[in-house]
């Protein structure tokens, strides 16, 4: 019998999972109820033969709950997995122990999914179609410089974009498809369009197959990426070699070279090992009674807070310390600005599932001095009926303003009786944000993202199409806020898809009009479309990716929202991170800050039920900074409106959605004088004045 490949001795407990050190490589994993561990070691991702399978002495290998060897000679590039044995009784105990499961490091740096098949880890546990770690290199990354950028909250205008289907389709004309190095090769665009940040869905290592029976049975996978397993590795289909954190890296340096921001879109909610019928992974088969929410009558059972089966026990002490070790890794090692955290309320129940405002792992988060200039934004609700936009615990974190999204998506629809509501919105959200001392850059405007229609879709149909899903159209929520225009999808109708033009011009002219930080969601400056699927998170296609044709062939729409940002990132104003008072301001020549208007210059009609008229004045924060007169009109007809007078100025107009392209935004060596003291304002439309000197 030949001897075995490596020496071993007792290791240390700490840090968690694998350490490449002078003497070789500590291994440490977590089992408070394991009664035997073994670590399993391969040569490769795809070897079915260990090269040494080393079975732990629960005395010399095992410090509290902490199981730990040290691997003398070994390196980089190892591959490798876990088995846990201990006691049974899964109803009472939650524990799940399988010996025959190879089990995947919940800490590791580095995955592949070579030989991943959930239907046969289902199936079969001792089939080793499980996924498996790999030691990473520890070894040195040149950052040349690089760090977080530590932007102002204020100055940022996020654009949430998917890394797989940026660049997977055969338009993008790039090296490596899907990839993060594909994305880089797209950075000179993102740059020109003016966004400061890029908001990713999830690249933590996710399975692409965990999907309902009937949607597999189509072909198709999970492409959004909302079903994790390796929180602290890079997914693998996004790396174009098989050094996924060193491209990582790549991506993000040359970003921040661009001055551009990464945001993560993170999961802390479930995992990819779903529910009681769900496949055994890593953290079910070495603390399940840990890792996540069980029935207290019935522990085989798991309490579902986020619809995907199971919910991660967040403020589990052991799960708390995972968490912030995860996110402290992703700024320290990876360099990342920040994270949206989805369903963001699952982290605030406590382990016997019901809220606390004094969530123990959302306070270490926002008090975590390696995430201190890190962007911290919540989903602030979950699938268990939690809502907390407006009272998310902590105050650092923004939110997704689901308020915001529904009270524009109606207005510029044409529905009635919201003018107070929308200035609400339009202000900064003081009612939501103001009397727990949040401030307007506390909210996230949007008008679209991921999960519903793309924008073009939004003012082209009204009812969901995901038939595609094969969940038989009953995925995604029913009721989006949208208006066809009088036709349902695709028409040829010039008049048609000139309303739908306008519409979208007007939801982003708001979108960018509006006090908070907005969020815009990619291939919506260039009018993409799911074909009215408002939930594509299945299609890894078309349907989702983005069609680098449209840059050209809606090249007009494209120079409107580049104009459009650059409108904003020349007024201060509309910038601000205190709430407005209807009060003058230093250098405001005069005007408070904000004044609302009606049509004939006198104060809204605030409870009137009808279609709305709503304009305002923004004063400038400085002498030098052009006060803004905004008019939107979002009835069926024309309205006269009476302009606001600003001493020693006239004004000139910027921005007019009615009108085509070049003409719908102008910079200000290009715009209109306005001769008279009113503006007609077209019906359905939004126009932009800006007070420049006589």
């Amino acid at each position: 019998m030949s001897a075995p490949p490596f020496r071993l001795s007792e290791g240390e407990p700490f840090p968690d999972g694998a350490s490449v050190g002078a003497r070789g490589v500590n291994f440490v994993v977590f089992s408070r109820h394991a009664t035997a561990v073994t670590l399993v070691l391969y040569a490769s991702a795809t070897d079915r033969r260990p090269l040494q399978v080393i079975e732990l002495d629960p005395v010399g290998n095992r410090t509290f709950f902490f199981w730990h060897v040290l691997v003398e000679g070994a390196g980089p590039g190892l591959w490798y997995t876990w088995r846990a044995d201990g006691p049974g009784d899964t109803a009472r105990t939650g524990l799940r122990f399988d010996p025959r499961r190879e089990l995947l490091d919940p800490w590791a740096r580095v995955v592949g999914d070579q030989l991943w098949d959930r239907g046969q880890a289902l199936a079969e546990p001792a089939s080793g179609a499980g996924l498996r770690a790999r030691v990473a290199d520890d070894g040195h990354y040149d950052w040349e410089g690089d760090a977080p950028l530590d932007r102002r909250v204020e100055d940022s205008i996020i654009y949430e974009l998917h890394v797989g289907g940026f660049t997977r389709h055969g338009s993008a004309g790039v090296a490596a498809p899907g990839t993060f190095a594909g994305l880089v090769e797209k950075i000179p665009y993102l740059r020109e369009l003016g966004i400061t940040d890029v908001e990713l869905l999830p690249v933590m290592a996710f399975d692409s197959q965990d999907v309902p029976a009937g949607t597999a049975a189509l072909g198709l996978g999970n492409y959004w990426g909302y079903s994790p397993y390796g929180f602290f590795a890079p997914h693998p289909p996004y790396c174009a070699g098989e050094d996924g954190r060193r491209e990582f890296r790549d991506m993000v340096k040359a970003l921040h070279r661009a001055g551009i921001g990464v945001i993560l879109d993170v999961v802390f909610n479930h995992t990819a090992e779903g529910d009681a019928q769900g496949p055994v992974i890593g953290f079910k088969g070495l603390a399940n009674e840990m890792f996540y929410h069980l029935d207290p009558v019935d522990r085989r059972r798991y309490r579902d807070y986020t619809g995907c089966g199971n919910t991660l026990n967040c403020n589990h002490p052991l799960v708390a310390r995972y968490i912030v070790q995860c996110l402290e890794y992703w700024v320290r090692e990876m360099h990342v600005d920040g994270f949206r955290f989805d369903l963001a309320s699952v982290m605030a129940r406590g382990e016997d599932g019901k809220p606390m405002y004094h969530a123990p792992v959302l306070w270490n988060i926002e008090f975590s001095e390696v995430l201190a200039h890190s962007r911290l934004i919540a989903e602030a609700w979950d699938a268990g009926g939690l809502y907390q936009v407006g009272d998310f615990p902590g105050f650092r974190w923004a939110e997704w303003n689901g308020h915001y999204r529904d009270s524009v998506r109606r207005f510029v629809r044409g529905d009635g009786g919201l003018l107070g509501e929308v200035a609400s919105r339009i202000a900064g959200s003081s009612d939501l944000y103001g009397p727990s001392g949040r401030l307007p850059t506390n909210s996230i405007n949007f008008v679209t993202c991921h999960d519903g229609f793309t924008l073009n879709d939004l003012v082209s149909y009204e009812r969901r199409h995901n038939e595609a899903n094969g969940e038989g159209n009953r995925d995604g929520t029913p009721e989006n806020h949208g208006w066809n225009c009088g036709v349902e999808g695709p028409t040829s109708d010039p008049a048609v898809i000139e309303t739908r033009q306008r519409l979208a011009r007007n939801h982003l002219a708001i979108l960018l009009l509006s006090q908070g930080t907005p969020m815009l969601l990619a291939g919506d400056e260039v009018l993409r479309t799911q074909q009215g699927n408002n939930n594509a998170y299945c299609q890894d296609n078309d349907i989702s990716w983005f069609d680098w044709s449209l840059v050209e062939r809606n090249a007009g729409f494209l120079r409107y929202v580049r104009e459009l940002i650059r409108l904003r990132r020349r007024h201060r104003s509309l910038r601000r991170t205190r709430f407005l008072t209807g009060q003058p301001a230093n250098g405001s020549r005069g005007l408070p800050d904000i004044r609302w208007q009606g049509a004939d210059g006198a104060p809204p009609q605030w409870q009137g039920r009808g279609p709305g008229f709503l304009a305002f004045t923004l004063a400038g924060r400085d002498a030098a900074e052009p006060a803004l007169q905004v008019m939107l009109n979002m009835t069926a007809d024309p309205r006269e409106a009476v302009l606001a007078q600003v001493d020693g100025c006239g004004w000139r107009r910027a921005l007019d959605t009615s009108l085509a392209s070049p003409l719908d935004i102008s910079p200000p060596d290009q715009q209109d004088r306005v001769v008279g003291a009113g503006y007609r304002v077209p019906a359905r439309s939004v126009v932009v004045l800006e007070a420049w000197p006589d």
